[in-house]
């Protein structure tokens, strides 16, 4: 399942940042775009790459990519401004997923 999730991740990131870059209606629109679609697609990479030895760092990791892109990509599509205070909570899970990655490879 994680593997399903960090795939369908990936080609939501690549599709989130191909928008941004043709059909964005505002600089800011697409700025929220390509950050949202870089993180995303990174730590989908990273939770493939990590589901068998460090599977709960990244599912950590999934979770945290997509709060923190779907944050921004609402904003993009127009929700208030107040859903970039949601955003660092994503961040956060992203953060402790690669700490948990990080502690497991030093126990090993």
């Amino acid at each position: 399942m994680v593997g399903f999730l960090a795939a369908l991740s990936a080609a939501l990131a690549i599709a989130a940042g191909a928008f941004g870059a043709h059909g964005a209606s505002s600089p800011q629109a697409a700025e929220w775009l390509r950050t949202g679609g870089l993180y995303q697609l990174i730590h989908a990479v990273a939770a493939i790459a990590l589901m068998q030895a460090a599977r709960p760092a990244a599912m950590l990791m999934l979770a945290g990519a997509a709060i923190f892109a779907f944050t921004l990509y609402a904003m993009a599509f127009g929700a208030p401004r107040w859903f970039g205070a949601i955003t660092p909570i994503g961040g956060t899970l992203m953060i402790v997923g690669w700490l948990w990655a990080a502690w497991g490879y030093w126990r090993a």
